[in-house]
């Protein structure tokens, strides 16, 4: 049986220090990688004779705005163990000046899709993915919507009392 200690003890002498901050929310196994081993790192699990981490469940991007340039946006991969009932989830920062990550869509089929629906949300480049155009908004937008680069409220709105709402 997998537990969390083992595969990333596993995962350490694979990797050693492409692998960092190791953590377990809700007892999960959450870790960071380089986009220089994210490939590498998704074939060794998914080929791995006792992991058998053979499912990609989502891919997607996150947006941190007010942290160092360098992690400012966030490529997140959760696979999941079928045999082992056993899940991770791998991390991969990226500076908004480079948003540049190859492509996971020849190790799991699947992984075309979200990383179409990444890029069209927030603007990360899959590299050699076979079609990366958007895939649920339009082609003349020149924005991707998930970034959080735009105030929540309309300054300019007049009909709202900060009192009214609690504020």
């Amino acid at each position: 049986m997998l537990n969390n200690q083992s595969v990333a003890e596993e995962i350490v002498k694979k990797f050693g220090d492409d692998v960092y901050d190791f953590e377990e929310p809700f007892g999960l196994l959450t870790l960071t990688t380089t986009r220089e081993q994210i490939i590498p790192m998704l074939e060794y699990l998914k080929n791995h004779s006792e992991f058998k981490i053979g499912f990609l469940t989502d891919i997607t991007g996150v947006h941190f705005p007010d942290t160092t340039p360098a992690t400012e946006y966030c490529v997140v991969y959760h696979l999941h163990s079928f045999i082992h009932n056993f899940r991770v989830r791998i991390k991969v920062f990226l500076a908004e000046a480079d948003l540049h990550i190859p492509t996971a869509s020849e190790v799991y089929a699947s992984a075309n899709w979200m990383e179409r629906e990444t890029f069209d949300f927030f603007g990360i480049i899959f590299d050699g993915h076979p079609n990366l155009i958007r895939i649920l908004n339009m082609e003349e937008m020149d924005y991707h919507p998930m970034r959080r680069e735009y105030p929540l409220e309309d300054a300019t709105r007049e009909d709202k009392i900060d009192a009214l709402f609690g504020r």
